[in-house]
């Protein structure tokens, strides 16, 4: 069997004082990836892992999400404007209850009934 067959099989562990000190040469422009991947056999994925861990200078970005309303301040508006629309038709129904007593009365009065009387039917129009 092969000697390097058998190096290629095997798991190696590397210390974390080890990798801090890999990523110090690095961030001191002392070594690059590719020779410290040739070095010590290791690939640069590991090495772009251990820089994101140990380096200072390479650490993983951050996300920002920016929304532009919160679903709670949508849903709070709705709930005033449902509120609001509610209001309006309730003093609707009041006049329109008002309306329909001032009738009722009148027509007691004047021993007339004003509904039907003086009710609005569709009007057609002759050509």
């Amino acid at each position: 069997m092969d000697k390097s067959k058998k190096l290629t099989n095997r798991h190696r562990y590397f210390s974390k004082e080890f990798k801090k000190q890999i990523i110090q040469q690095l961030d001191a422009k002392l070594l690059t990836v590719s020779d410290i991947a040739r070095q010590y056999e290791v690939s640069s994925t590991s090495i772009y892992s251990w820089m994101r861990q140990y380096s200072p200078h390479y650490q993983k970005a951050t996300v920002v999400v920016v929304q532009m309303e919160s679903e709670a301040l949508k849903t709070k508006s709705l709930q005033e404007r449902n509120a609001e629309l509610e209001r309006i038709i309730g003093q609707k129904q009041l006049s329109i209850d008002y309306l329909e007593k001032l009738i009722e009365i009148a027509s007691g009065e004047l021993k007339l009934d004003l509904k039907k009387n003086f009710s609005t039917q569709p009007s057609t129009i002759l050509s």
